[in-house]
């Protein structure tokens, strides 16, 4: 049996009576705290047009949090490669590599991470609203890092400075690009649980050894909210639901307390679809969650699970990963 490592995906999240300084300044302090409780790498995602999510600018993200931690990996949850050319992505990802040396992960994904209407304000042409040249981009990215394609473009700091790269998905599109590559894949189990095994299977039939990784190396994302009680847990876990259904209904608001969570007036319909949405995820007591990520982990086969804990309270966010650090991390095996 092989240890599992344990790393966190933070989205900053805004609170209804916060502002977005002070999100970011939250995930600051939990990005120190989870170093402290040994946590193997701290990312950061990409979203645009959410109220409840000051995450939008990794890079920059990942600059502050570099300068105020130092030993976790830090890395993009990723950047969505066609809203940016890959040139500057290059640039920004090997001034970080360059300050950070042997700190940094690349995470890619082909989503917008918003709405089609922000998305056409990001890339500014219809053109660019398809996903279809992602392949080349990355492949542009990747040339960018490593110099193969002698032109007159020099990413400077980038040529030589390369992060570790990793492809998202939540589905096999992105599973299979990875496995073809040879990169290391993480999956979107925290919002896509019904894709999860069948894109892991088709990025370990698709793999094929690289000068990145010998053999594959699959990470999944998971929801995670630990409390004392598996009924605390739950009404944690609740601004979340609350959260994602409002999105998915086209009216997003920043995150909802735990008591207007619970004081919601759910249809049947909209009770159904949260409840989908924490099927395979891990909420409870740190007896339950254990529970949970060990059933994740012998469907999967993962080799690191990240954890992601959207919570109203800082402080409750900063203790479910102390409880999971401390009552949870050590039982979490894996066959090898």
């Amino acid at each position: 049996m092989i240890d599992v490592p344990l790393s966190v995906l933070d989205l900053a999240p805004v609170a209804g009576n916060g502002s977005a300084g002070e999100a970011l300044r939250h995930t600051t302090e939990l990005a120190r705290r989870t170093e402290e409780l040994g946590y193997r790498r701290f990312w950061v995602a990409e979203h645009h047009n959410m109220p409840a999510i000051a995450s939008s600018a990794p890079a920059v993200l990942l600059a502050h949090l570099a300068a105020h931690t130092t030993t976790i990996r830090l890395g993009s949850g990723g950047v969505m490669l066609p809203n940016h050319a890959p040139l500057v992505v290059a640039e920004q990802f090997g001034t970080l590599e360059a300050l950070h040396p042997g700190r940094i992960d690349l995470g890619i994904g082909r989503a917008p991470g918003t709405d089609q209407v922000t998305a056409l304000a990001l890339r500014r042409s219809m053109e660019g609203l398809s996903a279809e040249h992602f392949p080349r981009e990355l492949a542009d990215l990747m040339n960018y890092f490593s110099g193969a394609e002698p032109g007159p473009i020099t990413a400077t700091p980038g040529r030589g400075q390369s992060p570790a790269v990793w492809l998202l998905g939540s589905s096999g599109f992105s599973a299979q690009l990875a496995g073809l590559l040879g990169l290391p894949f993480s999956f979107a189990h925290h919002f896509s649980a019904q894709n999860t095994l069948p894109a892991l299977q088709l990025y370990r039939q698709s793999f094929r050894p690289s000068q990145w990784l010998e053999r594959p190396y699959a990470m999944v994302a998971v929801n995670a909210v630990c409390a004392e009680t598996d009924e605390r847990a739950q009404w944690l876990a609740g601004p979340a639901g609350l959260s994602f259904l409002r999105l998915r209904s086209g009216r997003p608001e920043p995150l909802a307390t735990p008591e207007e969570a619970a004081a919601y007036p759910y249809s049947e319909l909209e009770r159904e679809f949260v409840a989908q949405r924490r099927e395979g995820q891990a909420t409870g007591s740190p007896e339950t969650v254990a529970r949970q990520l060990g059933a994740l982990l012998e469907r999967t086969g993962a080799d690191e699970l990240m954890l992601t804990t959207m919570v109203y309270d800082v402080a409750d966010r900063v203790r479910s990963f102390e409880l999971i650090a401390e009552r949870v991390a050590g039982g979490l095996r894996r066959n090898g």
